[in-house]
């Protein structure tokens, strides 16, 4: 039998764990819990602890690995706030977000895996950021894995309310009659149209009758929607502004409509570049214009309503709105000229993507033709689903959910501005009063794609301002923060500063 030595408490000595083959020796000395946080976030991102594991006991991991029982709590405490595990009491620390992952990534294109390239690296061409973005391009940069997360538009998911949900959840299902488990109304749950019409009135300045608001599956579905109305109607064309959501854009033409680019200034969209396209209909984000930031001035808004007066059709999509730090509200356009303004919303950006909730205001002149599009397309949003989040607007949660947010985003919003600051000193930050991203702009030199590709193969995901222009531009990126903790977005920005100067 062979012989153990052992340690003065008669255990083995023990610097190493099986749980991840993670070895405190390779910690650097002061920096434990940032190596260890590093280490579980790694194997988070490559796979290896899938949503639903367990993380061993804090006491238990701090002992095989001879630290503190706090540098393993420091580390598990910033996972947490990463929103990548939970702690569930009696059941453990366990895994609850992991980005998903294409199974077979191209090696010259091969996502990151855990190995930093170094700045002498040779890093191969990307397809996903060579030539014209196809229609799946965002489907394929959310299913690539990534260590740091900077996609624009995206809320903090790990902090969805799920207690607040489940209150009202069961509380639907216990005054809910059985005949309201039939096929709804297309238009969507009329408590649901209520209660979006009192939100709209008290965060919008929107003052509407609830029979005016269609319940859709997000903006998304609202433009498809609109698609045949609009042609029918005679419009070929939808205006955007320059440069703008290339999500949008993509959506437009889908249904056979020209996007003629209307150019963005420090006051919004210019109008007298409108005028000159001749096109009937223009979409615009006017509180918190997508990517710069404007928020339309006043006078500008003047001028659209004047426009829109003379027979334009403004389509309004108030996609952030509601999250703003550093200015006072602005009012929607819908509530200055209703009849010339179709008005669009969701909760994706309050709550979560995923509920696909999401409304729309439109012209007296659309309202029948949509409705019948949103019946004959699907019969109606889920209504189980619309009931929740009715209950939700009434009691007030989801405005103590919005404040809640708005200081969490606020401190990273400061965080990443602080660390483009030291990191990037040469860039130029724009939105940062409000929304959920900044967008930075560079030197014309710089390459934004080959940019973006360059932090994709460090294991930072973001996206090149160039895709979402389709006029020559100022080149940069748009960087979400809301979903990153500020540690993780200070490292993000190092990584940015250090890609841009290899490419230089």
């Amino acid at each position: 039998m062979g012989m153990v030595n052992e340690g003065e408490d008669g255990r083995a000595p023990a610097y190493g764990s099986d749980f991840l083959q993670l070895d405190a020796g390779d910690a650097p000395a002061g920096g434990k819990a940032d190596w260890l946080a590093r280490r579980l976030r790694q194997a988070i991102a490559d796979g290896r602890l899938a949503v639903g594991n367990r993380l061993p006991p804090s006491r238990v991991l701090a002992a095989e690995l001879r630290v503190s029982r706090g540098v393993v709590t420091e580390a598990y405490r910033r996972l947490t706030e990463d929103g990548h595990v939970e702690g569930r009491r009696r059941g453990g620390t366990v895994v609850v977000t992991a980005p998903p992952m294409a199974p077979d990534a191209p090696s010259a294109t091969r996502p990151y895996r855990g190995q930093v390239p170094s700045s002498t690296d040779q890093l191969a061409p990307d397809a996903r950021f060579t030539g014209e973005p196809g229609a799946d391009v965002f489907d394929a940069l959310r299913a690539t894995r990534a260590r740091i997360d900077f996609t624009p538009g995206q809320p903090d998911l790990a902090a969805f309310p799920r207690a607040a949900w489940l209150r009202a959840e069961r509380a639907v299902l216990a005054e809910l009659a059985a005949e309201n488990l039939g096929y709804g109304d297309p238009r969507g749950a009329p408590r649901l149209r209520r209660a979006v019409a009192g939100w709209l009135a008290r965060s919008r300045g929107i003052r509407v009758d609830p029979d005016e608001v269609l319940i859709v599956a997000g903006t998304a579905q609202a433009l498809t929607l609109l698609h045949p109305v609009l042609r029918a109607d005679g419009i070929d064309g939808v205006a955007v502004e320059d440069p703008g959501s290339l999500g949008t854009r993509q959506h437009l033409r889908n249904g056979a409509l020209a996007t003629p680019p209307v150019p963005v200034d420090e006051d919004g969209v210019r109008v007298d570049a409108l005028r000159a396209t001749g096109a009937r209909a223009v979409l615009l984000t006017p509180a918190h214009q997508f990517p710069t930031g404007v928020v339309t001035s006043g006078e500008r808004r003047r001028e659209l309503l004047r426009w829109a007066a003379d027979g334009g059709l403004i389509m309004e999509d108030d996609y952030d709105a509601e999250h703003r730090y550093d200015r006072p509200p602005v009012p929607a356009l819908r509530s200055l000229l209703a009849d010339r303004v179709c008005y669009m919303g969701s909760v994706s950006k309050l709550l979560a993507p995923a509920l696909r909730i999401g409304w729309v205001v439109p012209p007296p002149r659309y309202r029948e033709a949509l409705t019948d599009a949103k019946r004959f397309t699907d019969l109606g949003n889920a209504v189980l689903p619309q009931l929740v989040l009715a209950r939700l607007m009434e009691s007030g949660d989801l405005e103590r959910h919005l404040r809640l947010m708005r200081g969490r985003h606020r401190r990273r919003r400061d965080a990443m501005i602080d660390a483009i600051t030291q990191h990037l000193p040469d860039a130029v930050v724009h939105g940062a009063a409000a929304g959920l991203h900044l967008t930075v702009t560079f030197a014309p030199e710089v390459a934004d794609t080959e940019l973006a590709a360059a932090m994709l193969a460090r294991g930072v995901k973001c996206q090149p301002l160039s895709w979402h222009r389709q006029r020559p531009g100022r080149p940069g990126l748009v960087l979400g923060y809301a979903a990153t903790s500020p540690g993780v977005i200070a490292e993000g920005v190092a990584t940015l500063g250090e890609a841009l100067r290899a490419l230089a």
